[in-house]
């Protein structure tokens, strides 16, 4: 695939976000994505990130590392690409490059990672932090959803809890703290869940209090997503997390996604593959990823005013995958 004739691009959008997105750490009510295109030889592939701040990244940041990518060829290319810090700016040039490289080719990216033809999948729905009252109002209109994931962290967790199971009893709920909880206060939220018969708490303690969870019985499994970036993170969660959530953003793009997700399933952790808040196009690799993971977790176009087009096709809870108008 040698070849001088090559473009890198890229450019910002926003997408207003419905409402407010509210979890432990703060209020989005727009997501800001960075779209990369790569031009060869009249094909061009394309991929979006979501510059994520837990993770000391920026549209600026993000921004000044693609300015520095001067591709004289694809396998140039490349090689800048696995150089990258594994996030944002690294994700959307390898997934741009998958986009490409499927054009050029002829074949799709499911023919080439998926074991079977690529179909939809389940994904959660994600309910914003908010009082006991609020989520019960949503969760009773989100109770035909199958899985339901619900941001906590804040003084009425327990209440929130019950409101929500009250509220969407036939879902299955997963509580995702964004790492607000305290190990002092992490087994009596533990214990409830489990009487609740809660089915995932993801990320419950800050990353640096990771040694805690190897003293605590889990009744509810618990899943890592701050915790784990890359494949090297995984061996150190032994014994702390069951499941590890895998990001495009955090990898660095689907590349090292793939060895993340066999790495983690030969060690015997179960699979989320979850998503930053932004469009279609970043969703539409995970999809593919996502094909035999325990659970989805890809609703991030469904929290937007409004979609880019084309876009991934949604049907209740399930997501299609992506058309080739769109990415792969």
């Amino acid at each position: 695939m040698s070849t001088t004739n090559i473009k890198l691009s890229f450019y910002r959008e926003e997408f207003p976000i419905r409402g407010e997105f509210r979890i432990s750490r703060g209020v989005k009510t727009v997501a800001e994505v960075i779209v990369c295109q790569i031009e060869s030889d009249g094909y061009r592939g394309q991929g979006e990130c979501v510059p994520y701040r837990r993770y000391d990244e920026t549209l600026e940041s993000v921004s000044t590392q693609l300015e520095t990518i001067k591709p004289s060829s694809l396998e140039a290319l490349e090689t800048q690409i696995v150089q990258l810090r594994a996030g944002a700016a690294r994700n959307a040039l390898d997934c741009a490059m998958w986009d490409l490289k499927a054009k050029k080719s002829g074949t799709r990216v499911e023919d080439q990672i998926c074991l079977s033809p690529a179909r939809p999948v389940d994904t959660a729905v994600t309910l914003s932090l908010d009082t006991p009252e609020r989520m019960a109002d949503a969760a009773r209109a989100a109770s035909s959803r199958s899985i339901i994931k619900i941001k906590l962290g804040g003084d009425d967790d327990v209440s929130c809890m019950h409101a929500v199971v009250g509220n969407a009893s036939q879902s299955r709920i997963i509580i995702d703290a964004n790492e607000a909880w305290s190990p002092g206060r992490f087994p009596g939220f533990m214990k409830e869940a489990a009487r609740l018969k809660i089915a995932l708490i993801e990320q419950p303690l800050p990353a640096g209090d990771d040694e805690f969870l190897l003293r605590v019985p889990h009744p509810v499994p618990i899943c890592a997503d701050e915790s784990v970036h890359t494949t090297e993170d995984i061996a150190k969660l032994a014994g702390k997390y069951d499941f590890v959530n895998i990001k495009l953003d955090k990898t660095g793009g689907l590349t090292e996604a793939l060895k993340m997700r066999h790495r983690a399933r030969q060690m015997g952790f179960g699979i989320m593959v979850g998503c930053m808040v932004g469009s279609s196009l970043a969703m539409a690799p995970a999809v593919l990823l996502a094909q035999d993971a325990d659970y989805v977790d890809l609703d991030g176009p469904l929290l937007l005013s409004k979609d880019r087009s084309p876009a991934l096709h949604y049907y209740g809870s399930t997501v299609s995958p992506p058309e080739r108008s769109l990415w792969g």
